[in-house]
């Protein structure tokens, strides 16, 4: 069952944004937004803006964002139809719930996911029993990665051929649409439905309950493709930044051992479960990322890096500790044979992987012991510059205690006084910490005429709407928003921006959610003005060998209104001619 999307609308407009997040945040009103410290991530200085009249909430910092249903998914960790019901429950509104239906949203998540699995099922067959799958099925074999282990991870085959899975699919009753939407299929030069894969080794990727939303392909030995894998984009099932490969599998050991062992890619993974550890995941074609370690939290306390994470930990390493301090977990570095990865040692030394991950060293200890290890240290000056190289390193860790205690064992380690290497680490982060409970507004990015009119858009759309065109957005991301925005402007006005976040692709969500916060004090008109004379400008300026008598004519009265858009009086009339001049000039 679904609830009504009437009474969806109903919730939403019947609680207030601000109330509910002050139910866990502290806000105080800052011009036409709230403001205060963000929930999801650890900051001092509030960069985290709540603005009613759009209901929408946006984080400066670490780019959280959304309306406030999403707002009770995240911070409470339930799904969409909970966090309605927790809302009405709130509001004191009844929901009904639709009986023959699940509700669009649910319901084409489900016709997603189930041509997902089709795929799945169809590649993995080729794979076992197809001709053309031979190569393939010789090279998992040489990895170790045939038979039970291919069947277990349901590892599957993708021909190289135009559309055969795509030919299967459609004959199975999914639209084109669905396989466009899953990543499976798109679009090619000559409008014909071709399939995304070909010639390579599939990994599917599933979420933790087992729902098949991606797919990982590797090309085999030999092969003139450069890239190396090749992943599904990001869709409606599938967001990288929240999706770990092998959770699905790993869950259960992780909760038992209270430790997840972080992998860099799927053969990595498995070849820790072919080794017996089975507690072992791994990013899909992305960096660690906060909302990984904030799902793992829920599974355990214990973190292993199975990469090199010191390449990592170059400009990465504060995030590394203040996810430790925020999370409460423990962040550590399993080491292996130079020029080894677990793919490799489960077939060579599969008892070396177990051990790697006992002998596990904390984060900043195996950053530290990079510097350290290996360096000859023949005279003082040698002594010295390792010194100041670990310094470094160790005063990136906001905690001063462990800070000095690292010092000591460098100095110790290096032969040079304990107190002289501990005091520079006590002394080096040692600005005074206000007690006050202020919360210090952080700055927000600059506002450019591009993003105000985006802003207003959504704010003031009546004021603004009648003067834009699309030709007036230079900046890409910009332009996709305006297009998103008035590709949606048949729906209700309050649900204009819902409608377009529904469509945009991640850079314009972003885009517009900070814009749906923006506290934007200039007029729609002088916005507007500004663009069209920009906008005018750049194309006069590309208009360079115009021949045509009635088009030079044009082109130099453009150029004279522009004088008069600068004068108060003049400026409306202008406006409309040079927003007129380029609409002809953009057919």
């Amino acid at each position: 069952m679904a609830i009504h999307e009437e009474d969806i609308e109903r919730v939403r407009s019947g609680v207030s944004i601000v109330d509910v997040v002050q139910q866990y945040v502290a806000l105080r009103k800052t011009g036409r937004n709230w403001v205060g410290l963000c929930p999801f991530h650890a900051e001092k200085s509030g960069s985290f803006n709540v603005r009613e009249e759009t209901g929408r909430y946006k984080c400066f910092g670490c780019q959280a964002g959304g309306d406030v249903f999403k707002f009770v998914q995240e911070i409470e960790h339930v799904d969409f139809v909970a966090a309605v019901e927790k809302l009405a429950s709130r509001a004191g509104i009844t929901l009904r719930y639709t009986t023959g239906g699940e509700g669009r949203d649910r319901s084409r998540r489900k016709q997603l996911v189930l041509a997902l699995e089709a795929a799945v099922d169809w590649y993995h067959q080729r794979l076992l029993e197809s001709p053309d799958a031979r190569a393939a099925r010789d090279y998992l074999r040489s990895r170790g990665l045939a038979g039970d282990v291919a069947r277990r991870f349901r590892i599957g085959w993708a021909p190289d051929d135009w559309d055969l899975l795509s030919r299967e699919l459609r004959e199975r009753g999914f639209a084109p649409d669905v396989l466009h939407d899953t990543g499976l299929a798109f679009n090619n030069r000559s409008g014909r439905l071709q399939d995304s894969f070909r010639a390579r080794v599939m990994f599917p990727i599933f979420t933790d309950t087992g729902e098949p939303v991606a797919f990982g392909g590797r090309i085999l030995p030999g092969s003139t493709d450069p890239a190396k894998y090749k992943n599904s984009p990001e869709t409606k099932v599938y967001m990288k930044s929240k999706t770990l490969y092998g959770l699905n599998w790993a869950k259960n050991d992780i909760v038992a051992q209270d430790q997840v062992i972080i992998c860099e890619g799927y053969t990595d993974v498995i070849g820790f479960h072919r080794s017996g550890v089975t507690r072992a995941v791994a990013t899909c074609g992305t960096a660690l990322t906060e909302e990984h370690v904030r799902i793992l939290k829920r599974f355990a306390n214990r973190v292993v890096l199975a990469f090199d994470a010191d390449a990592a930990g170059q400009g990465a390493a504060e995030k590394f500790y203040e996810w430790e301090r925020k999370y409460q977990v423990q962040v550590s570095v399993a080491r292996f044979p130079d020029g080894k990865d677990p793919g490799d040692l489960a077939s060579s030394d599969p008892g070396a992987l177990a051990v790697a991950i006992e002998e596990a060293m904390p984060f900043l200890g195996f950053r530290i012991d990079r510097v350290v290890s290996g360096v000859p240290l023949r005279s003082p000056e040698d002594r010295a510059r390792v010194a100041a190289r670990a310094l470094e390193v160790i005063n990136e860790h906001p905690d001063v205690n462990v800070r000095k205690l690292y010092a000591g064992e460098v100095a110790v380690r290096i032969g040079i006084p304990v107190a002289d290497l501990a005091r520079q680490a006590e002394t080096r982060r040692s600005a005074p910490v206000s007690e006050s409970t202020e919360v210090r507004i952080a700055p927000v990015p600059e506002f450019n005429a591009e993003f105000a009119a985006v802003a207003l858009l959504i704010q003031r759309w009546d004021d603004i709407a009648p003067w834009l065109i699309e030709d007036l957005f230079a900046s890409e991301a910009s332009r996709r928003a305006f297009v998103a925005l008035a590709a949606a402007s048949d729906a209700e006005a309050s649900s204009i921006l819902d409608a377009a976040l529904t469509t945009a692709d991640p850079e314009v969500v972003e885009l517009l959610e900070r814009a749906a916060v923006a506290d934007i004090e200039v007029a729609p008109s002088s916005v507007a003005f500004d663009l069209i004379g920009v906008a005018v400008r750049r194309r006069l300026a590309q208009r360079t060998k115009v021949s045509d008598p009635d088009e030079i004519r044009a082109d130099r009265e453009a150029r004279q209104r522009l004088e008069e858009l600068d004068a108060e009086r003049t400026a409306q009339a202008a406006a409309e001619a040079l927003l007129w001049w380029l609409t002809e000039r953009s057919q």
